[in-house]
Formats: structure tokens, C-alpha cells, sequence
């Protein structure tokens, strides 16, 4: 209660503050900042567009809100736990019983600042997540895309083209992270849940951009860490590189075609291994394919996603975006390799997943405020060379109704299912098991 009561009285403080700023402003100054709601749909990098004048610090507080209605329920077939539904008597060995109602509501804060002609910067804090219990900043960082601050039109030529951003928040490999859930934030996924490997990861980083026409490159360096100290790493600090190349055109008035490759590499054993394991925010399917004993456990977050566990890691995604008219379909190939090491002592051989994906939606209505679409995820591969395959499918069919521009309303059927192979492990629920059923959720973002 006391923890709830301080969330309470802190939001109060910061929006009667927020209402004697002259900086509510979010058309013309922060618009590109992809504010949480249907206008930033389909959104992907800022647009490189002309700085807006600079007469004071602006400052923008937004947040987002998410609730979900679950009903699923699952199976197992692992030998040591027997083929058990989650209707079964609760015992410590078999899965958690599953029924219908409402998961943990989620909140965001954002707090978003107009520094200095083309100089801006984004914060947020997780107020309420499904891994933790406090309130904690997610991370924030600073852009830039003009150099007046410096002084007048200097180096005004190259930032017609260029960009740098700097901070300690997610990277940009890959374009699956602009369409995620990112806490609360759930307007611009059109599904509930995240792909089942969800690259995302925050870190301290460095980004350089350049855009020309249609076209659009960056190079970025992080240091690897999700948790930052100064301390050396048992074996060694090592920095991440990583890139993406892309081209991004509106062909005509009806059609819009996207494509962008992307490229990753960590470094080191102490280092680098956040790729598929950082977002501390948690799943969207809760307590999926969970023992009795599992559910007490800290990394039950996770649920429905899979983390290959690889270190010194080397990742490739290409992703495809069309849309015409309201026919809209968005594409996933990835491919990951590295080594499975348990701390310092390295697998002989390095091990590789896939991962496809596939969305295809149709918006309509006047305002395209309703949709409808399925999406196809699947991931399969090794450990290392040895080892048995494992495979994980999912189908997703599900609709939106954008009630307004800030407030969108799902409903979604999800399946899900993991291949019988003993390397999933005796004890382990996800061997042979499956999961599927309903889920509505509603979220709001300003």
C-alpha cells in the first residue's frame, strides 16, 4: 500500500507540474519523438526532418497504461512430470492450474526535453512491470541532430545528413523492436506478445546515423553490459558492434516499401550476452508451461520467450515492410550463432538458431482505426553441434480498435508449441509442451 501510495503521489506532482510548463507542445517539437499512439504507427527511426527553433527548454511527460484479460491454459509431455493438463490437482511436480482473468497492470513514464535546436532527450521509467515491484528507470538517451548549440550552422552541411545519439537505453539492431511491447508501451505491437526470441537489450551506447533520399545507415558500439560497473569482468570487458543498413521509400500514394538488414557482434564471456535475456520487463503470456516449483522462481518473467544463452554472439536480422493501402505485411529472418558457455569454460563447438516471422494485417475504417491479422514465429537449431534440435511455433490471430488516438483495444487466439526432444530436459515443462488460448488487452499511450 505504501509503495502504491508514493507511485500515486508522484504522478500527481509530475503532472500538475507538467500542466504550468509552456512545453505540452508534442506537434511541433516533439513529434518525433514517436509519442505512444496511433500517428506514430508504422514509425521506425525519427524521420531526419528540418530541427525545429529553439526559444527555451520544452518539456513533454507522457506515459502508457496496459491491462490484459488472459485465458490460456497448457500441457506438457515431460516424461518426469507426465502428460498433465493445468486442470490437474496441484502438486509441486506438475504445471500451474491456469484460469481466466486479469495479468498485473503495467505502467510507463516518459519524460521527453527540448535541450536545444536539433539537442533532445528521452527518459523512461518502468512505474510498474511485471519483474519488478519498485518503480525503476528503463533508461533514456540524448540525440542530436543539429550542432547550433556549438555555434550557428556549424557543421550544417554534414547534419543535413547525419545523426548521433548517446545513453544508456535499447539499440538499434533490428526492426522488430520499434513494433514490441515495450512494458506498457503496447500501441505499436498490433499483437499481445513479443516474438518468441525478443532481441532487445539496453545498454550504454554510441550510434552515428546518415541519411541520404531514401536511404539510411548506422554504426553503433555498446559495451555489453545490461548492469553497469566499472568492475573488470572476470574474464574481460569487451565492447558490442553492431550496424544496419536500410532503405525506406512512399513509392506512390498507396504503397510504402521498407527494408533493412541489421548486424550484431559481442564480444567476450563476461560480456555480450544480453541479446534475448534483457528486457526485465517480462512476458506478455503469464505462467505458461510453470511447475508448482517453478513458479516461485525469479525468472518466471520470461514465460512463451526463448534465450539460446549464447555468448560471443554473432546476429543477423533482415526485415521487410510493405504497405498498401490498408493491406500491411512486415517480415523477420534472423540468424544467430555463438557459444554456449557455462562462465568461463567454452563448448567445443558453437551452436545457431533461426527465427522467422511473419505479420499480415488488413486496416480499415476512415481512419484505418480497426485491424485484423495473424502472425507465424518460429525458431529451431542447436546448442552446438551435438546437441538436438529444438523447435518452438507460434500462431497469433487477433484484431485492434483504435478507440481514439491514444487508447487501442486487442483481442488475440495464440498457440504455441515446443518439440517432444529430450534436450529440453526430463524435468524441464517446455519438452513436448504447448500452450494456447485468449487474450484481450487494452493500453492507452500520450
Amino acid at each position: 500500500m505504501k509503495t502504491m501510495l508514493m507511485r500515486a503521489s508522484m504522478l500527481a506532482v509530475i503532472f500538475s507540474g507538467a500542466g504550468l510548463l509552456q512545453a505540452q507542445d508534442t506537434t511541433s517539437i516533439m513529434r518525433d519523438y514517436l509519442a505512444p499512439e496511433k500517428a506514430s504507427r508504422n514509425v521506425f527511426e525519427d524521420p531526419k526532418v528540418a530541427s525545429p527553433e529553439y526559444d527555451g527548454v520544452k518539456v513533454s511527460v507522457g506515459g502508457d497504461f496496459a491491462l490484459q484479460f488472459q485465458a490460456i491454459d497448457h500441457e506438457t509431455k515431460a516424461p518426469s512430470l507426465g502428460v498433465v493438463t493445468g486442470s490437474n490437482p496441484a502438486t509441486p511436480n506438475t504445471l500451474v492450474v491456469m484460469g481466466s482473468d486479469f495479468n498485473l497492470p503495467t505502467a510507463n513514464l516518459d519524460v521527453n526535453a527540448y535541450l536545444a535546436k536539433g539537442l533532445k532527450m528521452h527518459l523512461r521509467t518502468y512505474l510498474s512491470a511485471r519483474h519488478h515491484n519498485e518503480a525503476w528507470v528503463k533508461g533514456g538517451y540524448i540525440q542530436v541532430d543539429d550542432l547550433d548549440f556549438i555555434s550557428e550552422g556549424f557543421a550544417s552541411n554534414i547534419m543535413k545528413h547525419a545523426r548521433v545519439k548517446v545513453g544508456m537505453d535499447e539499440i538499434n539492431y533490428g526492426d522488430a523492436h520499434f513494433r514490441r511491447t515495450d512494458n506498457a508501451e503496447a500501441i505499436n505491437n498490433p499483437f499481445v506478445g513479443n516474438y518468441i526470441m525478443d532481441s532487445f537489450t539496453t545498454e550504454a551506447f554510441g550510434e552515428v546515423y546518415g541519411f541520404f533520399n531514401n536511404f539510411s545507415a548506422m554504426l553503433g558500439v555498446s559495451n555489453g553490459k545490461l548492469n553497469q560497473t566499472p568492475v573488470k569482468g572476470t574474464n574481460y570487458n569487451s565492447p558490442s558492434v553492431y550496424a544496419k543498413l536500410g532503405w525506406d521509400k512512399q513509392i506512390n500514394e498507396d504503397l510504402r516499401v521498407r527494408l533493412t538488414g541489421s548486424f550484431i557482434q559481442t564480444n567476450g564471456l563476461s560480456t555480450g550476452g544480453n541479446l534475448y535475456s534483457a528486457d526485465r520487463a517480462g512476458s506478455r503470456y503469464y505462467y505458461v508451461l510453470l511447475t508448482q516449483n517453478d513458479a516461485m522462481g525469479t525468472s518466471n518473467y520470461a514465460t512463451g520467450r526463448f534465450n539460446p544463452g549464447f555468448k560471443k554472439v554473432k546476429a543477423v536480422m533482415v526485415n521487410p515492410f510493405v504497405k498498401y493501402n490498408g493491406l500491411e505485411f512486415f517480415g523477420l529472418y534472423e540468424h544467430v550463432s555463438g557459444n554456449k558457455a557455462a562462465g568461463l569454460t567454452e563448448r567445443p563447438t558453437d551452436g545457431d538458431y533461426t527465427q522467422l516471422g511473419a505479420e499480415l494485417l488488413y486496416r480499415f475504417g476512415n481512419k484505418e482505426q480497426f485491424y485484423f491479422g495473424g502472425r507465424y514465429n518460429t525458431v529451431n537449431g542447436k546448442d552446438d553441434e551435438v546437441s538436438d534440435e529444438r523447435k518452438i511455433e507460434r500462431f497469433n490471430l487477433g484484431g485492434g480498435w483504435f478507440m481514439t488516438k491514444n487508447v487501442l483495444a486487442k483481442v488475440e487466439y495464440v498457440s504455441q508449441n515446443y518439440n517432444d526432444s529430450a534436450v529440453w530436459g526430463a524435468t524441464s515443462a517446455l519438452r513436448g509442451g504447448k500452450f494456447n488460448g485468449l487474450m484481450l488487452e487494452a493500453t492507452i499511450g500520450f
